[in-house]
């Protein structure tokens, strides 16, 4: 199994991606177009807040289709509080999909990111989508991966390569994210295609498993959006035997999917407005996953942890009692927290209470841009990861102004 930190073409998708108008700056891409040349077998999973945007709506109901065979995305106007026209403007994107590529309505799904409660410019949406049909093209994956960013400062793709009963397999993600991030999904969009076969309940099955160890298990700023989506698509041309059991095959396609959906998320938490450093927790000794999972999130979610890991301060405090209103259960008397980085690895705290540390080996790990905080609870066998970021300054500045 080998990945790569890029977009790795799968046989049979094309894409593209173009500046239609929708945002300002001509030089920045606001659309994007993502087709399969033979129908594909589609999964999903989208945002838990009950304010859903008209692309969300729209999808949950189309994703229940057998096949999909195009996504058309636009960044910049999320078609989120928009009423009926927002939902009949989602509703004429899909529509004009469709035409173009001469396909129904239902077999394209459609997303939007960026600002809320604005009108869609449909004027410039509607040509830009012919235009966009135009150009898509087996190399049109980078342009795509660039036309659904808002305020990202990269554009976030990775690519895993293996094999089934022989057949050369791929799994390639984009996604876009950076701000409103929090667990149970976030202002995240993610688009993952594959040639494998495999049928649409162990496609979604695959795919709900691994958005919980991963897309669910980032934060960036407690906020959950109105438009996250993760979409899925397999287009069987690798021709291998169809995954219709959860047998080896399964797992083996189940883990190259968690290596795609891991590292999308970890580039969307590092890459959090404003952030300068990512953060990783690594938990473990836990009575109960579920247990594990809200430990490890409450530590990532807490703005007093985020704070003083911006400032370089080791104050171990803030994760014991981020743990402690987390809602998990642990004793506190038996927790030991180290951090590690590039520079080493340093405990902090062990059975509970505060250890004599280097201060100085602790400012250097906290001063790198990746840093592991590592906990052991010591009373069971269980544990999580989640990842998040650092809470600067530049991110009060993105959001003071984002509408603006």
């Amino acid at each position: 199994m080998v990945k790569y930190d890029k977009f790795l073409p799968v046989p049979g998708f094309k894409a593209a991606g173009l500046h239609c108008g929708i945002k300002k700056n001509k030089s920045k891409k606001d659309l994007s177009i993502i087709y399969s040349e033979k129908k594909a077998i589609s999964a999903a999973t989208f945002t838990t807040n009950k304010v859903k945007a008209a692309p969300v709506q729209i999808n949950m109901e189309n994703i229940k289709n057998e096949n999909t065979q195009a996504i058309v995305i636009n960044s910049g106007n999320a078609n989120a509080c928009t009423g009926k026209k927002g939902f009949d403007d989602a509703m004429e994107m899909t529509l004009t999909t469709a035409k173009e590529l001469d396909l129904s309505s239902n077999e394209v799904l459609v997303a939007s990111t960026g600002i809320i409660g604005v009108s869609m410019p449909m004027d410039k949406i509607i040509p830009g989508i012919t235009k966009g049909v135009s150009l898509i093209s087996n190399d049109g994956f980078d342009h795509a991966a660039e036309g659904i960013l808002t305020t990202d400062s990269s554009t976030k793709t990775v690519s895993v390569e293996f094999t089934i009963d022989g057949k050369n397999i791929i799994i390639s993600g984009m996604a876009k994210g950076s701000g409103m991030i929090h667990p149970n999904m976030a202002t995240m969009l993610g688009f993952i295609l594959t040639n494998a076969s495999i049928s649409k309940k162990m496609l979604q099955k695959a795919l709900s498993h691994s958005v919980k160890d991963s897309f669910n298990m980032i934060s960036v700023d407690g906020d959950t959006s109105t438009n996250d989506m993760v979409i899925i698509l397999a287009n069987e041309s690798a021709n291998n035997n169809t995954i219709n059991l959860e047998d080896k095959n399964y797992i083996k396609f189940k883990k190259a999917l968690g290596i795609v959906t891991v590292e999308l998320a970890k580039m969307i938490a590092g890459d959090g407005e404003g952030a300068t450093k990512l953060i990783e927790v690594n938990l473990s000794g836990s009575k109960t996953k579920e247990d594990a999972k809200l430990c490890a999130k409450s530590i990532i979610t807490s703005n007093l942890v985020k704070s003083a890991f911006f400032g370089g301060d080791a104050n171990w405090g803030r994760i014991l009692c981020s743990m402690g209103y987390s809602g998990g259960d642990f004793n506190p008397e038996y927790v030991n927290i180290f951090f590690e980085g590039e520079n080493g690895k340093i405990q902090l705290v062990k059975d509970g209470m505060g250890l004599s540390f280097d201060e100085d080996l602790a400012k250097k790990i906290l001063l790198e841009d990746y840093i592991k905080i590592i906990v052991d609870l010591k009373d069971g066998k269980y544990s999580a990861k989640a990842w998040g970021c650092d809470l600067s300054y530049d991110y009060v500045k993105i959001n003071g102004a984002y509408r603006t």
